[in-house]
């Protein structure tokens, strides 16, 4: 029936992780979401691109398979990745998801910030998004709101992200969408 998707997930094994990730607003720094660069007077504070979208989309897609978190996997007193690519970090988190017979099904986020309006930059986010996991686009849902100016969110302070992920076990094998 309908209500249970194509017949092709009858035995998948699906894995589900949500992320959240913050930063604060810093002078001096380019601002980076979801890989792409946001003209704006201030970027966020962060070891590597400080992509706050991407950290928290790498963080769902580790929580759903049970690691850890980015900061063990990539933590902020390795000077060999000091700016490193958020992109890079999501490649990396999806060797990890393919070495453990896992692949993105479904990826869904939240930018949570006053400032700035995002504009037309959530297609080409969703497009660095999507092919850095290797994920189709239209897999990819991406959403921008505001606090409405309430409590810390709402100060214009920094960013937030909130993402979900959903993952199916591939069992070492590849899989085509129906």
């Amino acid at each position: 029936d309908g209500l249970h998707g194509p017949s092709s997930y009858a035995n998948a094994v699906s894995a589900v992780g949500i992320g959240y990730d913050a930063h604060r607003f810093k002078e001096g720094r380019k601002l980076v979401l979801g890989g792409v660069e946001i003209p704006h007077g201030r970027g966020v504070a962060g070891h590597s691109d400080a992509d706050v979208l991407s950290h928290a989309i790498a963080d769902a897609l580790l929580g759903a398979i049970g690691e850890r978190d980015i900061g063990h996997h990539f933590p902020n007193t390795d000077e060999s990745i000091r700016g490193i690519s958020s992109l890079e970090i999501l490649r990396r988190v999806g060797e990890i998801l393919a070495a453990q017979n896992y692949r993105v099904e479904n990826l869904d986020a939240t930018l949570i910030a006053e400032a700035p309006m995002i504009g037309p930059q959530p297609e080409a986010m969703r497009g660095q998004i999507a092919a850095t996991p290797g994920l189709e686009m239209n897999y990819v849902g991406l959403q921008a709101t505001t606090n409405e100016g309430m409590g810390p969110i709402g100060t214009a302070g920094g960013m937030w992200a909130m993402p979900g992920a959903r993952l199916e076990e591939t069992s070492g094998q590849p899989s085509v969408r129906q």
